[in-house]
């Protein structure tokens, strides 16, 4: 399968204590071939998302060592890549990238909670596409720095114009900056990041944004 230029520009990036999922591999966690896997999951999915209108870009910060960096899918861990996969009709990933045990990462099983309900097409995506780290320790999280987010605005800008979506939903303080920055012609939503505390407001502003496109809000709060 040929890998769609937006996915090889991602997986060109390289920064100091940044792990990329499209072109990297972790000795511990990964398959042989996950990288390959994951840049061909992400082109696949970006081709099916340009044929037809996108209701939104949801983007929340980084990719997280519990989801994306193993699933190279923006707020997916491994135990919701099976649902990205069919949420596009997508014949793919049978297997894993990863080697052991599913993860989970529980900003993840928020976002999927409420995806679940919702049947307009939304594309998933971070202000920066890699998973940065805390230097010498991998599997650890840290906030991307000024020349990562400058790289990764520049991608969200071109994602944009490829898509086209109705608007952003922005997750969290740091990604509606990030889109106020590089948009004034789409309208940016903000929503309340679901961790530390925030799940329960997420949830009503998912539930109320999305109004009647909602298959059932019964069981989301």
């Amino acid at each position: 399968m040929k890998i769609h230029p937006f996915v090889d520009a991602v997986a060109s990036l390289r920064f100091e204590d940044c792990f990329n999922p499209y072109s990297d591999r972790c000795e511990i966690h990964d398959r042989r071939d996950a990288p390959r896997r994951r840049a061909a999951a992400l082109s696949a999915m970006l081709r099916r998302a340009s044929e037809d209108s996108v209701d939104a870009i949801w983007i929340g910060r980084d990719l997280g060592y519990r989801g994306g960096r193993r699933t190279g899918l923006a707020l997916t861990d491994d135990v919701h890549i099976s649902e990205h996969v069919r949420r596009w009709n997508l014949d793919l990933l049978h297997e894993r990238p990863t080697i052991g045990a599913a993860v989970t990462e529980r900003t993840a099983a928020v976002i999927w909670n409420m995806l679940e309900q919702i049947d307009a097409r939304i594309f998933l995506w971070n202000v920066f596409p890699l998973h940065p780290h805390q230097s010498g320790d991998p599997f650890t999280n840290r906030q991307h720095n000024a020349s990562e987010r400058r790289a990764g605005e520049e991608l969200l800008q071109q994602l944009i114009a490829l898509l086209g979506p109705s608007r952003i939903v922005a997750i969290g303080n740091d990604a509606a900056a990030a889109a106020h920055r590089i948009t004034d012609s789409i309208p940016v939503v903000c929503v309340r990041h679901p961790s530390y505390g925030g799940q329960s407001q997420f949830q009503k502003q998912i539930t109320d944004l999305y109004g009647s496109s909602m298959r059932s809000s019964a069981s989301l709060f």
